[in-house]
């Protein structure tokens, strides 16, 4: 982490990160953008996967000016009123004068510091380029290449490189090359992945449908949690602007079993 010379102010930080993810791209179940204006300048950001309030807590402990989160506090449908759970994460944003800024789709898409291209950095998942890199809805899904002898062998490969168990749906014989993926609650993908011939897909939940479609149609099927999948991209994207502003930065990891 390094520390600026002079803070830099909340307008700044927020073009740097709409230049950087172009939300206005997207057709997004929320607001993307600055969600609670706090204080003007920043010094110091907090990223985190999702605006709970303990990720709040911590970032107060941690004196933080701006928290930078992929899941934030207001989502299409929901209900309006400030009671409740949503009263006390607000209460604590206000009460410190912290900026709260949420990213979703666009961070997912991000071809080089997204949720997916981080995911796929980490699982040594070489993405296509261009169009035959990407499938499903907004071209959301990544796909690459990856070897490995059987989708059991890969299933192992992701345990050990996410820190946690998955759950593996079939197929497990099967060899891997061509590898689909798509972070976080992404199930609705799996027919995208299966027409863009994978041999194994990738994302962080699973129901009900998923297991029937993997064994009809003999595509291996690996849940490995929605917030385990989702923890890098915010964490590349903190990492970027923080260096490009000149922001101290600090990811906080709040755990979550999902």
């Amino acid at each position: 982490m390094t520390t600026p010379a002079h803070p830099v102010s909340r307008s700044t930080l927020l073009e740097s990160l709409d230049g950087l993810l172009q939300p206005t791209l997207f057709n997004d179940y929320g607001p993307n953008g600055l969600q609670v204006e706090g204080r003007q300048n920043i010094q110091k950001l907090i990223t985190g996967v999702t605006a709970s309030r303990a990720l709040i807590d911590a970032a107060i402990a941690a004196r933080a000016d701006a928290i930078l989160v992929h899941h934030g506090l207001f989502w299409r449908g929901q209900d309006g009123r400030i009671t409740g759970w949503m009263k006390q994460r607000l209460a604590r944003l206000l009460a410190n004068d912290i900026n709260l800024l949420a990213y979703h789709l666009p961070l997912d898409a991000h071809p080089a510091l997204g949720n997916n291209a981080q995911l796929a950095l980490r699982l040594g998942v070489s993405v296509y380029e261009g169009a035959s890199g990407r499938f499903g809805a907004q071209s959301l899904g990544f796909v690459g290449q990856r070897h490995a002898a059987s989708a059991a062998a890969f299933a192992v490969d992701v345990e050990q490189s996410l820190g946690r168990s998955v759950t593996l749906v079939v197929e497990a014989d099967r060899p891997v090359e061509r590898v689909a993926l798509c972070t976080g609650g992404a199930q609705g993908y799996f027919e995208a992945a299966i027409a863009a011939g994978a041999d194994v897909f990738i994302t962080g939940e699973i129901s009900e449908p998923q297991a029937h479609y993997a064994r009809e149609c003999g595509v291996a099927y690996i849940a490995c949690g929605h917030h385990a999948s989702e923890r890098y991209g915010v964490q590349a994207v903190g990492a970027h602007v923080a260096q490009t502003l000149g922001l101290e930065h600090q990811f906080i990891d709040i755990d979550n079993p999902a």
